[in-house]
């Protein structure tokens, strides 16, 4: 049988992270509920990793999942040419594609879904409320998150927009609907399923920049 060649460094990766901690791959076990002979398998390069081993043996090693990832053979943090990081169309795209690929993703359904959550948003961003919890609370979760995700400097921009006197107000409600689905968590898609966590968050932001990049009606009929 032959194994392939990322298998057997994250292996590798992974014996040297249980001995610099002192840990057995039994007490990781423990700790991570995965049955210690698939950890075992894992680390001997006789087994692939699933995303999910992946972020669990990330979170009880205090490590980086993304890097175990890579470790692993998951295409992610994909750079341009110019070596600048990608913009949050390539990154989201990216994550999907290894999410699909993982059968974590149906990629249809969860769009819907989070299409129909901003609709819901929309109006909630226009009233006293909801323009309150986002003054209020945007950037604590922001601080929560610790500026994790590739879509974070947007909703940054998104919320300096929403702030301004001068926005029209479908596009306040657009912006809003981003915002209040970050400062919510609907969680359309459990975190621990990939290391980029919040990646319907991702999904809703990139939505929401692809109608405000549209032509207003009124506009587009002139």
């Amino acid at each position: 049988m032959s194994v392939d060649r990322t298998d057997l460094d994250l292996g590798i990766m992974l014996k040297k992270l249980l001995k610099e901690r002192a840990l057995s791959m039994r007490k990781l076990s423990a700790l991570t509920g995965i049955d210690t002979a698939t950890i075992s398998r894992i680390a001997n390069g006789k087994q692939q990793a699933k995303p999910d081993h992946l972020q669990q043996f990330a979170r009880h090693l205090g490590v980086p999942t993304e890097r175990l990832f890579q470790a692993a053979g998951f295409d992610v943090g994909r750079q341009q040419g110019d070596g600048k990081p990608s913009d949050i169309h390539e990154s989201v795209d990216t994550i999907q594609e290894v999410l699909v690929s993982s059968n974590l993703l149906d990629q249809q359904f969860t769009t819907e879904r989070v299409k129909q959550e901003l609709a819901k948003y929309e109006k909630y961003a226009l009233t006293e409320e909801g323009q309150r919890m986002i003054l209020d609370d945007f950037r604590s979760k922001v601080e929560q998150v610790s500026g994790a995700g590739p879509f974070i400097d947007q909703l940054k921009h998104m919320f300096e927009l929403f702030c301004m006197e001068d926005v029209k107000e479908n596009e306040r409600a657009l912006l809003g609907s981003a915002l209040l689905y970050f400062i919510l968590s609907t969680d359309i898609i459990p975190d621990y399923v990939f290391p980029i966590g919040y990646l319907d968050d991702a999904i809703a932001v990139q939505l929401v920049l692809g109608r405000l990049a549209q032509p207003d009606d009124e506009e587009s009929q002139t």
